[in-house]
């Protein structure tokens, strides 16, 4: 179907939702159905509207369409050497066969293992277009690394979970594949890694990724061969297999390792985050920290209450990321404040509330 078929369908769709206040839900692939509060409303598939409009690899920029599949844009930047820095999960896995599409990538805001050192998907959204609640086409910053006309709002559909409207293109910053990589271990508790990771953290060391569970701590180096070696005399520890080592931070990119899938019965997996710094909380269950020990995973059944209260005490807050009650609350309730301008964005994108509602927030 030509591109203007396709928008003018998901315009027809929008703005009769809207004039009869009935909710649409957004959907991609539907790899990340899982996250968020509810699902409710008429599926709008984005998968029509699909492709790379357009790839500069000198300009480091890559724009696409919302339904293009995640795979096939990796495929394109692997073939320049070039990759979407922040990792962003497929999560294929857990959805039901569907695969990731950019839309959804940019809409969850979720990264992988490098997110810390490399940053999160908003600071490398460099544009974006959508269809907002009355079916107007909105276009937000540009297609280049110095154009930030827009810039701010089109950051504000990464980690909207589609509440805001429906991404049609995206336009991402893209960077270099690195020349060298190697993956060190240690063994240590987890004070001893959070004194450790934020040591090293503030070297000149070419540290892209951190983890700890079961008193190991993994650290990947990436950069320049010359680098990579000096960072190595420098921390010591044991080199990693290379292929073992793709596999662990794969899986913790993609949530395959076993810390993730062996899940209890009537368990959650809690997402915390807290300053680095943060002392590790003595709390039951199963730990693991990445993220230069900013993300703190547990797998508990833990009063949820009790936990983002220590998630508090620790400067941070608590996500429930799957399984568990949801009813019970996803998302750590925000401060009034920062709630009523999210409710004033809401408004001014979609004043009907039909996009995604009740998937961020109970209430819209």
């Amino acid at each position: 179907m030509p591109e203007a078929n396709v928008i003018d369908a998901f315009r027809s769709q929008i703005t009769a939702a809207t004039a009869q206040r009935r909710p649409l839900r957004i959907r991609g692939g539907g790899t990340k159905d899982w996250y968020g509060q509810s699902l409710t409303g008429d599926v709008l598939d984005t998968r029509a509207y699909s492709g790379i409009i357009e790839y500069d690899p000198a300009e480091l920029v890559i724009t696409a369409r919302c339904g293009t599949p995640l795979a096939e844009i990796e495929q394109v930047l692997a073939g320049r050497q070039q990759m979407l820095a922040f990792e962003p999960p497929h999560f294929t896995h857990l959805g039901d066969g569907g695969l990731a599409t950019i839309g959804g990538v940019v809409a969850a805001g979720l990264a992988g293992p490098r997110r810390p050192f490399a940053g999160a998907i908003r600071d490398f959204v460099l544009g974006a277009s959508i269809l907002d609640g009355n079916g107007q086409r909105l276009n937000f910053g540009g297609r280049v690394m110095k154009n930030v006309a827009g810039y701010d709002v089109a950051r504000l559909m990464a980690g909207s979970l589609g509440t805001l409207g429906l991404i049609l293109d995206v336009s991402l910053k893209v960077l270099p594949v690195a020349v060298a990589e190697t993956t060190l271990k240690f063994e240590c508790n987890a004070s001893d890694a959070v004194r450790k990771i934020n040591e090293w953290a503030g070297r000149p060391l070419p540290i892209s990724a951190t983890a700890w569970r079961n008193g190991v701590m993994a650290i990947r180096l990436s950069g320049a061969e010359a680098a990579i070696k000096s960072a190595r005399t420098t921390l010591g520890g044991e080199a990693v297999d290379a292929v073992e080592a793709t596999r662990f931070w794969d899986g913790l990119r993609e949530q395959t390792d076993p810390y993730f899938t062996d899940i209890p019965d009537g368990c959650g997996l809690w997402r915390i985050a807290v300053p680095p710094i943060a002392e590790p909380a003595p709390l039951q269950g199963q730990r693991l920290m990445e993220w230069g020990c900013a993300q703190r995973w547990w797998v508990t059944d833990i009063d949820p209450q009790q936990l983002r209260v220590n998630a508090y005490q620790g400067g941070g807050h608590a996500t429930l990321f799957r399984g568990g009650d949801k009813r019970l609350g996803v998302f750590t309730p925000l401060a009034p404040p920062l709630m009523a301008i999210h409710r004033r964005l809401k408004q001014q994108f979609d004043p009907a509330s039909i996009f995604n509602r009740g998937r961020l927030y109970p209430d819209f």
